[in-house]
C-alpha cells in the first residue's frame, strides 16, 4: 500500500491524460454524478455567480453555464485548462494554485462546485487549507457543493470502472493512494486516487469552518438506459452541501 507519506503526481497533470479525459462527457457511472446536480443546485443555491473549482477540461464549467451560471473555471493543470479553452472558446479558464484563490474577490460567489477533485489532492492540512479558501469566495449565502468518491467505489466493479486488479484498495484508510482502471477512455493505465473515510469528510469540513447542509448518494435506477454492475445497490458517488460555519 502506498501511503499520502509517499509521492503522489496527480494523475490528470499529464497531456496524453488531459487529452484522453476531455474526449469524456456523462457516460456510465459518471451519469449518476451530473444526474441529480441539476435538481440539487435549484434546491440549496440561488444566484448565479460560480467558481468551478478543478475543472479540468471543462467538463463540470460547461455543465454550469448550460443552468445559466457565470462560471469560472479553475485548475491547477495547464495541459488540461489548454483543452478547455478550446473546446470552449468563450468560456474563462484561470490557473491558480492551491488554496490562493483571494484575487476572485471574497464573499462573492453564489456556488463553489468541486467535481471529483478532492480526490486527487493529498493530506489533511492541504485539504483544510483549499477548502479554507473556497470558503472565503462565498457570499453568506452562497454554497460548496463538493462531488467525490465514495469509499466503495475503490472495492467494487463498475460500469466505468474496475478494481478488481488492486486489492490492497480492500485495506485502504484515509490518506492512502487507492487505483482504478476507467472503462469509458482509449487510456487504461491505472488511475490513483486519495482515499478518504465519511467521517474523515465531515472532520475535514469542520477543520475547514464549513456546515454539512445535506449529503446525497445517488443511484442507478432499473429503467436507465445503462448495464449497471454495482450501481444499482452501491452509491459510487457523494455529493456535499456546505456553507459557511456561523460563529
Amino acid at each position: 500500500m502506498i501511503t499520502s507519506d509517499s509521492k503522489f503526481d496527480n494523475t490528470y497533470c499529464n497531456q496524453t491524460r488531459a487529452e484522453s479525459y476531455s474526449k469524456l462527457e456523462f457516460p456510465n457511472t459518471y451519469y449518476l454524478a451530473y444526474r441529480d446536480l441539476p435538481g440539487i443546485i435549484t434546491s440549496h443555491v440561488f444566484g448565479n455567480n460560480a467558481i468551478d473549482f478543478g475543472c479540468g477540461t471543462g467538463r463540470s464549467t460547461r455543465f454550469l453555464k448550460q443552468f445559466g451560471f457565470n462560471v469560472i473555471g479553475i485548475d491547477n493543470s495547464n495541459d488540461m485548462l489548454e483543452i478547455a479553452r478550446k473546446l470552449d472558446t468563450s468560456g474563462d479558464y484561470q490557473i491558480v494554485s492551491d488554496g490562493n484563490y483571494s484575487h476572485f474577490g471574497s464573499n462573492q460567489y453564489d456556488l463553489v462546485q468541486s467535481i471529483f477533485t478532492f480526490d486527487n489532492i493529498t493530506g489533511w492540512e492541504n485539504r483544510t487549507f483549499i477548502l479554507s479558501g473556497l470558503r472565503d469566495l462565498l457570499k453568506p449565502s452562497g454554497k460548496l457543493i463538493c462531488l467525490d468518491a465514495t469509499p466503495e467505489l475503490y472495492t467494487n466493479e463498475w460500469a466505468s470502472f474496475s478494481t478488481k486488479d488492486f486489492p490492497n484498495n480492500w485495506n485502504a484508510k484515509t490518506g492512502d493512494i487507492v487505483c482504478d482502471i476507467m472503462l469509458d477512455v482509449e487510456d487504461r493505465r491505472p488511475i490513483e486516487d486519495i482515499f478518504w473515510t465519511l467521517p474523515d469528510y465531515h472532520k475535514l469540513f469542520k477543520n475547514a469552518g464549513l456546515t454539512l447542509d445535506a449529503t446525497y448518494k445517488p443511484l442507478g435506477y432499473k429503467d436507465d438506459p445503462y448495464n449497471w454492475v454495482s450501481e444499482l445497490s452501491i452509491a459510487p458517488w457523494m455529493i456535499f452541501v456546505l456553507s459557511k460555519t456561523s460563529y
